[in-house]
């Protein structure tokens, strides 16, 4: 293939494809450029499908090379290694997006490899990898349904934003993602600061525009290379065996599918079809693949039909009910906070950590560096659902419906001014039968309550499903797992009474409409709505009080020409701080100082010390100090941790002195007044300015023998400067 390469402005920036120079190997490959944010993708499949897999294997990955950055990977090998959670996420994105579009026949082991190769650090290049891999198939040989596109969305003073930088993203109401063909959505994922369901509506219409232009731009790419796309061949069915199969099933399947109890009708479902398959083995051996597949394919049916004809679920609900809500407070002793939250058959126990600012999670970005004070995370164990499974670690799926939670409850959390915190939030499935994200939501608003977090205002969660059959649509609220698993959308919204904090949504269809996002946001609302409703009756503003447990935090603000006396010599005051009040001390540039502390005697303690570490005396000001050193000439008195301040023997006391040592000692507690401070910060004390002015004889005796101008020093020399006789 010759090199072929064309631009078109998107959103005022230039949009570049090229292909033919690289991953010429490769079924298909593209070089995307947007600004100086430059990816490649490449596809490619395998010729045959794995024997009886009976899936699609498609994975999807996305990687950022260090030197796209112009950084040096850190760590000890200096390479990259296991994917982050941001390239996990970005990963997801694409797979979700370009997934409903395979052909069900086409079941070869496809990959697609996501390469960031140069990033300006303002553009995004998560939806440039899905944009890539959809010009990448539509160059390949693969069987695909293209293309798709996808864009980002922000949306400032009323007004959608295409493709916004990461600068403008600060300031946006909005960070949305969606994906889509030049008739439809096919994926929606982001996150919201409370936005109307009309405005994400508006920002979806305007995103909908530019996925349009980006798909003709690649139908434009493509008439310059000539594609010849793979032949999926149908094995024809085993009529008789089909025939079989429908005599044994016949009339059964019904019940099979309105078992309530997802346990029960599991058990059931698999003991039926392990009888069917093991009566009809004899005949047709090697066949019991395709006899479950094919029983599975027909409970598929049997459930959409009850639902499009007869408007019957599979627990009985009706399209909009919701399941039986639960909510269990404080249900952990020595957890900082903690929630039982179950909808049905979905139960998420969560918990809410509180730390210091050394608890905060430092992200090195290859966008910049960065640092988390919030964080949530995600966990399904297979018992959460009667399955065993081998633990490998943290699934893709935990890190994106962790990342989804995440969001969700992020818009409500407090400022670190407000909140002075390091917060985690854990969820732990302990039961899923469908939304269990939504779940965690629910469950992490109620547990960030209950251990006293500021949010402002609760926030819940609700899955809304699709099951389509031509124009014939029924939305339905509450989703249960099969429900999700034979259905045609998984549309999730998260958000207070005020607005949509987050949405996720995902297709198995080749897309949805405008109308039909619609109806589902009013949908969804009213069930957000509702569960709300259900939640406050529990908790609805945040405990006054904090747990025993958690760690004790105070915050001040010092000079920030003070920074330097707080910290020492080689950071020597703030250690002893740390060493001797048993507390962790967090200074930031503008001045702001965080201490924390298990104790609340301690955390006293040491904010005072800093407090005195860093004032700045002032000339009448009044301390207690203690004494230091003593010479000839007077003390040197601490008014303030390492600040020492002259106190010359004339100002100890009216009376006169003839030693020091008479009237003071190391270590003495003084109180003193400072009476000047010279241009050099040295600093005179005064003694005498607090006490009474005595009025006995000894004090005229000492007036009279020592007549103004005429004391002791006086005395040691004459007016020239001579030693007098």
């Amino acid at each position: 293939m010759n090199n072929i390469k064309i631009s078109k402005e998107i959103g005022g920036k230039k949009l570049i494809f090229e292909t033919g120079l690289l991953a010429k190997q490769s079924s298909g490959s593209v070089l995307v450029r947007y600004e100086d944010t430059v990816v490649l993708v490449a596809v490619n499949a395998s010729s045959k499908p794995p024997v009886g897999l009976g899936y699609f294997p498609l994975s999807v990955e996305y990687r950022e090379k260090s030197y796209a950055g112009g950084k040096i990977p850190g760590g000890y090998f200096k390479r990259e290694g296991r994917p982050a959670e941001k390239e996990i996420i970005a990963a997801r994105l694409t797979d979700r997006a370009i997934r409903p579009l395979f052909p069900k026949e086409f079941q070869c082991d496809t990959q697609v490899f996501i390469n960031l190769l140069s990033t300006d650090q303002e553009n995004p290049a998560d939806i440039l990898g899905s944009i890539g891999t959809s010009m990448a198939l539509m160059l390949s040989d693969l069987p695909w349904s293209g293309p798709i596109s996808t864009v980002r969305l922000g949306f400032v003073d009323g007004k959608t934003l295409l493709n916004p930088t990461y600068t403008e993203l600060e300031s946006s109401q909005l960070d949305l993602i969606i994906s889509g063909n030049q008739d439809s959505v096919i994926m929606i994922e982001g996150e919201a600061k409370e936005i109307s369901e009309e405005d994400l509506l508006t920002a979806i219409e305007y995103g909908q525009e530019a996925i349009k232009d980006i798909c003709n731009f690649q139908l434009e790419m493509l008439q310059s290379v000539k594609v010849d796309k793979r032949r999926i061949e149908e094995e024809k069915p085993n009529q008789e065996l089909i025939n079989a199969i429908n005599e044994k099933i016949d009339g059964k399947l019904n019940t099979l599918t309105t078992i309530s109890d997802k346990k029960k009708r599991s058990s059931s479902r698999y003991e039926f079809v392990d009888g069917v398959v093991e009566e009809l083995e004899t005949e047709y051996p090697e066949q019991s693949s395709f006899i479950k597949e094919y029983i599975e394919d027909q409970m598929k049916v049997e459930v959409r039909n009850q639902i499009l004809e007869n408007g019957t679920r599979i627990d009985g609900r009706g399209m909009k009910d919701i399941r039986p809500i639960s909510v269990m407070l404080d249900v952990l002793p020595r957890t900082h906070g903690s929630a039982l939250f179950s909808r049905g058959e979905t139960q998420s126990l969560c918990t809410v950590t509180l730390g210091s600012k050394s608890d905060e999670q430092y992200v090195d970005d290859i966008d910049g560096e960065f640092k988390k004070s919030y964080m949530l995370h995600y966990n399904f164990p297979p018992f959460s659902v009667g399955e065993t499974k081998r633990f490998l670690g943290i699934s893709r799926r935990e890190v994106g419906h962790g990342n989804l939670a995440e969001r969700a409850l992020k818009a409500v959390m407090p400022a670190s001014e407000e909140f002075p915190y390091t917060v985690r939030v854990v969820s732990d499935i302990l039961e899923s039968n469908g939304s269990s994200s939504m779940a965690s939501v629910c469950g992490g608003s109620l547990a960030l309550m209950n251990a006293g977090v500021k949010i402002k205002s609760p926030v819940a969660g609700i899955s809304i499903g699709l099951v389509k059959s031509g124009d014939n649509e029924v939305l339905i609220t509450d989703i249960l797992g099969d429900e999700d698993h034979y259905g045609d959308m998984d549309f999730k919204v998260a958000g207070t009474n005020e607005g949509i904090t987050a949405v996720q949504v995902d297709l198995k269809i080749s897309g949805i409409s405008q109308q039909l996002i619609s109806k589902t946001l009013q949908l969804a609302k009213e069930a957000r709505l509702q569960i709300l409703e259900a939640m406050n009756q529990h908790i609805s503003i945040p405990s006054e009080t904090l747990s025993e447990f958690a760690p004790k935090i105070a915050t001040l603000k010092i000079d920030t020409e003070r920074i330097g006396d707080l910290i020492g010599p080689g950071g020597k005051n703030i250690r002893a701080i740390i060493k001797n009040f048993e507390c962790d001390v967090d200074v930031e540039d503008d001045g702001t100082v965080t201490i924390s502390s298990a104790t609340s005697e301690n955390l006293e303690r040491a904010r005072h010390h800093v407090e005195m570490l860093t004032v700045t005396p002032e000339v009448g000001e009044i301390y207690e100090g203690s004494v230091k050193r003593i010479q000839d000439f007077g003390a040197f008195v601490e008014i303030l941790p390492g600040k020492d301040g002259l106190l010359h023997i004339s100002k100890i006391e009216h009376r006169r002195i003839e030693n020091v040592r008479d009237v003071l000692k190391i270590g003495d507690k003084v109180k003193v007044k400072i009476i000047k401070i010279d241009d050099m910060g040295r600093i005179d004390l005064s003694r005498k300015a607090l006490l009474d002015r005595p009025d006995d004889s000894s004090y005229d005796k000492e007036k009279s023998e020592h007549p103004k101008g005429k004391t002791d020093r006086n005395k040691r020399f004459s007016r020239k400067g001579s030693k007098a006789s």
